[in-house]
Order: C-alpha cells, then structure tokens, then sequence
C-alpha cells in the first residue's frame, strides 16, 4: 500500500517532526515536557487505551450483526467466534449451548451490546482523561514557557533589545505560551487520531484488501486537497503574523505616544493607519478560514459517494462468506466512515499546524542564539570604589555602517570626585554614560574599576550600586514612595522622605491629596516634567550610589527648581563620585575636571577657570550662553 503509507506519512509528519525538529522552539517544548512525563505517559496509555476500545466495539459489532442476521437453521458450528474459541472447552461448549436456542442467542446478543456499551463508555473515560491530561500538561508548559520567554527578552542585552520594538517583544512574550498549548493540542490529537486510524485500517485490510481501494481513493483526494491548500495556507498565516506584529506595534506606540498625537495633530493619521491595519488582518483572516474550511464539505461528501460504491461491490466480494455479506459490510462502513472521520482530523489537524507554523517561527526567532547578545554573567561582586574609575582608550561603534560614537577616550575619575561632560549633540557624552551603567559594550578599549576592568565584575552588583538620572525619565503606574524606593525592599518611608527633601521633591509631594501614596500614572503623566525628573533624583539618591550619573537632570526643571536642586546635587557630591553631563555650563562650574568633546573625542579638559584662559572651544560655548541665558540648542537628546 505505497499510497496509504506516503499518505500516512504527510499526515503524521507533524507528529514526527516534534521529536525530530532540532529548532529551539522544539527543543524547548521537549526539555519541558521531560518534566512531565508522568502526564506524558498518561497521554499515550489513554490514547492506546481508547483505540483499542473502539477496534473492540467493532469487533462487538460484527459479532452482533452477524448473530441476528443468520437465518434459524444456521450450523452455528461453522459461526466465526467459536472456532477463535475452540481451544477453550467450557467456553465453547456455553457458547454452541446458548446459540442452539432462540433464548440463549437473545441472551448473548443483549451481552454483546451491554460489552459494546462498556467499550463505548471506556473509550469515552480515557477520551476524557486524555483530554485532560493534555490540557494540564499544556497550560503547565505554556506558563513554563512564557516565564522562560521573559527571562529571554531579559536576558538581551539593552542594545540587542532595543533593536526590537516594544509591541514586537510584547508580543513574543505574551505568545509564546498560547502557541506552545496549541502545538500540544495538536500533537495529542495527531497521536490519538493516528492511532485509532491504524485500528481502522487494520479492520478494513482483515474485511476486505480490494474495497479498502475506496478507501485510499478517498485518502488520494484528501492528500490532494491537502497538498494544494497548505502552502496557501502558511503563506497567509506569515502575512497574517506580520500584519499582526504591526499591529499590535502600532497600538502600544499610539497610546504611549497620545501626546505627541495630541500636540502634532496626528490624530486622524493614526487612526488610518490603524483602521488600514485591521482590514488587512481582516482581509487575511477571510482567506485563511476560506482556505482552511474547504477540507470539510468535500471530506463529509466522500463517505456518501465511498458507501455507494461500496454497497455496490460487496455484493460480489462478500456474497461467498459464511458469515453472510451484512455483517461485513455494515462493519466494512462503519469502519470507514470511522476512518474517514479519522483522515479528515488529521487533515484538519495538519492544517492547524500549518496555521500555527508562523507562531512557531516567531517562536524560534526569540529563542536562536546566533543573531543576539546576552547580558553578562558571573565575575566577582561589587563591593565600592577606592580609588577611582579609568576609561582606557575607550572607543564605540553601534553598527559597523555607522561612524565610532567615541574614539580613544582617555578619562579618569577619581573617588570623589566630581567629572563634568559637556559638548553639543551628538558629541558622545550619553555614550560614555552609557557605557558606564553596562547598557552597551566598549568596541575598543576598557572601563577599569579600581584597576579591574568592568567585564571581570558581576554587572548586576555594579549597576545596583549606580544611581542615573537622566532627561527621558521612566516612572512606573504606582505610588510616589513605590517609585522613589523601587529596587531597595528595605528602604523605610523615613529615608524615603529624606531623599525626596534632598531632591526638592517633598514640597509638592506634600500638596499632593495622598502625599507618598498618590499613584502617579502610566509613565507618571500625573506629574509635570520637573516632578517627574526630582522623583527620579530622590530615587538616585535613595540608592546611596558609589557613582551618581546625572544626564542632562536638570534640563526639565524651571530656573527656581534647578537651584535648588542644583543646592542638593552640590551637597551629594561632596561625598561620592559624580558623572554630570550638561548643556547649561552654569551647573558644572565647580567640577573637578570639564570634559569638552567635539565628534566622539575629548577635545578639551579642565577645571572651569583653566578652560576659559585656553579661549578654545569651552570658553567659546560659555561666552555664547553668557550672551543667550535661555540658550538651550545643546539640550537636544544626547548620544
């Protein structure tokens, strides 16, 4: 049967590959499912059991038809089930007892449809158990998953992860469980129809080799339909993936992006864009359940057009059995109309696969190693600076395309002091920043702490121990002293209170109706730009930092603020050591030393009075923002 097997073949391939695929998404699923193998073996049992049920009940039926179909006078001798038992004396001498009288053969059919309704009642336990256990293994699984999905994108580095967009991620975490309980779902019932299609044809070979040929006609059409519709089909399921991803982008981006919406006069062009979106998912989804509802109506049409046939032929075929020509055919019927439901299952099935194939690509995108960098592990705990911080030659390049953000920088920052960056926009002030909170990695050169380079650090231990403030601050939809203590479990509302003070945060959080407890709002919308900015400080603050980044910190505050915050800065860096990057010279006049960079490179260094005597670069932008005070074009978001 070379049609049967190459058609058995396409249909299981799904259940094949899912212990055969090396992809990570498989690999995942399996080192999973190793966990739960009691489920799994649970799975199989009631699968097996529940085939074996039904092959039975079939059995029972031909048993059943064949005994009142035959005539009064029948020589019962020659009747199937006591020849199989002939070997079994007492057994069959019951059996030719009950069959040679009207009453004893009414008993045993009555006990061969009580067996056939135990078989029933069987196969539906263990269908039920089956189901079950499938779905417990897949939620468990899907939970698994999702959590290990969100360590991943964790795990990415902040420059991996920023290629991505934020609905693209969300997306893959939120995702990744559904399809993993998909993929379950049709893999269990890939097993269970597969088997139940094995006891099937089983049946029909031992009825009848020459009428399961309809069977494989049927089979033949079906692979057909199939092999025209799945191409189709994965193909609209990847443009229905992409139009989705985009989607789901476009929604997260326009709520978080309203004001700018709002400010821009962008409103309707969003909606647009959107409203575009929805109908071509609309559209994709139309002809997706266009093409996947197809396979029904022509595999609920075989079965009649199989019958007729069938009964048609039988005549002949079973016409010289002992067992008479209905008892075959009804059993030859029922089994095929059976195995028919089967093909059409799997069909269906292969078909979900296929529709599920785009999710499971996206699935392995997530998880392949190849193209992505991961946050560094291990190295030796942060304890605190004694001596001071060392950039070494320090170079940057984001992409190869791009031209180096810093080239051969040369800085010291010593315990305690106080290091002041300036330049315009696009200089590499944030660069160096950020290098030195771990957000990227050097291309060239070191980042040495007290003499040990940062790579040789556990980066979780430094960054704990960092505090930054920068322009685009981050608030999450929770209350002032949430925010404020975020990252420090033991932080008291006294301390919390105290660097609040220190920030010239705790007048206008004393106005507020719930004081620490008001909850800001997404983003902390809630509160004007210079609140949110002096939250942020308060936050930084509160960590006691060994290094203090602050990144244009005062840029979004109102002259009188800035004063004061500026008052608190100056007391906090009395004590630690503090990067400032700013654009208003007038902040950074009592650093130690004044980096001016121009084009990725330190182009000039000093304190404030040393700089203005060089009448180079500095004393050009001091006397420049001298003439303007309200000068704010170096205020543009740094690199």
């Amino acid at each position: 049967m070379p049609l049967l097997h190459r058609i058995a073949r396409r249909l299981t391939g799904p259940l094949l590959a899912a212990f055969t695929d090396q992809r990570p998404a498989a690999r995942l699923i399996r080192h999973s499912a190793k966990k739960y193998w009691k489920l799994l073996a649970l799975n199989f049992g009631t699968s097996l059991l529940a085939s074996l049920s039904e092959g039975a009940t079939l059995g029972i039926v031909f048993l059943s038809v064949s005994l009142i179909s035959a005539p009064e006078n029948s020589d019962w001798s020659k009747f199937s089930i006591l020849g199989n038992l002939s070997q079994f004396d007492w057994l069959h001498d019951w059996l030719s007892s009950a069959l040679s009288t009207r009453t004893g053969r009414d008993g045993i059919f009555v006990l061969l449809l009580i067996t056939a309704v135990v078989l029933q009642g069987l196969m539906a336990v263990t269908s039920y158990v089956n189901s079950i256990s499938t779905a417990v293994m897949g939620s468990r699984m899907g939970a698994e998953i999702t959590g290990k999905l969100n360590d991943r994108v964790l795990s990415l580095t902040f420059g991996c992860a920023s290629r991505y967009r934020v609905g693209d991620l969300l997306l893959y975490v939120g995702s990744g469980g559904s399809t993993v309980q998909t993929e379950i779902s049709l893999a269990n019932g890939l097993l269970m129809n597969s088997l139940q299609l094995l006891i099937y044809l089983a049946i029909l070979v031992a009825i009848s080799p020459w009428l399961l040929l309809v069977a494989s006609g049927m089979a033949a059409i079906m692979q057909a339909v199939q092999k025209l519709l799945l191409p189709r089909i994965r193909s609209i399921s990847r443009e229905q993936q992409v139009v989705n991803v985009e989607l789901s982008s476009h929604q997260n981006e326009q709520i978080q992006g309203l004001r700018l919406l709002h400010s821009t006069g962008q409103l309707e062009s969003s909606r647009k864009r959107l409203r575009f979106l929805l109908n071509e998912s609309k559209r994709l989804s139309i002809r997706q359940s266009k093409l996947s509802n197809l396979v029904q109506p022509i595999s609920n049409m075989l079965p009649i057009i199989s019958i007729a046939l069938i009964a048609a032929l039988s005549l002949f075929i079973f016409k010289d059995r002992s067992s008479g020509v209905l008892p075959s055919l009804v059993t030859f019927i029922i089994a095929l109309q059976r195995l028919n439901q089967r093909v059409g299952s799997l069909t269906g099935l292969a078909t979900s696969y296929a529709a599920n194939s785009a999710n499971v690509e996206r699935l392995n995108e997530i998880l392949r190693d190849d193209d992505k960098e991961f946050v560094r592990s291990g190295g030796v705990p942060f304890t605190g600076i004694t001596d001071g911080i060392q950039l070494d030659d320090l170079s940057m390049r984001y992409s190869p395309e791009l031209p180096e953000a810093l080239s051969s920088i040369q800085l010291r920052i010593g315990r305690g002091q106080t290091v002041a960056l300036v330049g315009s926009s696009g200089a590499g002030k944030s660069t160096i920043a950020d290098l030195l909170v771990g957000l990227y990695d050097p291309t060239g050169g070191r980042i040495l702490i007290d003499g040990v380079d940062i790579h040789s650090i556990n980066l979780s231990s430094w960054q704990q121990r960092l505090g930054v403030v920068s322009q685009d601050t981050f608030l999450f939809n929770a209350s002032i002293a949430s925010n404020i203590g975020f990252g420090l479990e033991r932080a008291s509302l006294e301390d919390i209170k105290d660097a609040a003070a220190k920030a010239q945060a705790a007048g206008f959080i004393a106005d507020l109706p719930e004081g620490y407890e008001t909850k800001i709002g997404e983003r902390g919308y809630r509160l004007s730009g210079g609140q949110r900015q002096r939250i942020s400080l308060a936050r930084a603050i509160l960590r006691k930092p060994e290094l203090l980044i602050l990144d244009e910190a005062t840029s979004a505050l109102d002259s009188q603020s800035e004063r004061l915050v500026q008052q608190a800065i100056e007391q906090f860096e009395r004590q630690h050591t503090v990067l400032v990057i700013a654009h208003r010279l007038s902040t950074i006049v009592n650093a130690d030393v004044i980096c001016v960079l121009a084009e990725g490179r330190i182009q000039e260094r000093g304190r404030h009075h040393e700089l203005l005597a060089q009448s180079g670069l500095y004393a050009k932008l001091w006397s420049d923002q001298s003439k303007h005070p309200n000068q704010t074009s170096m205020a543009a978001t740094p690199v």
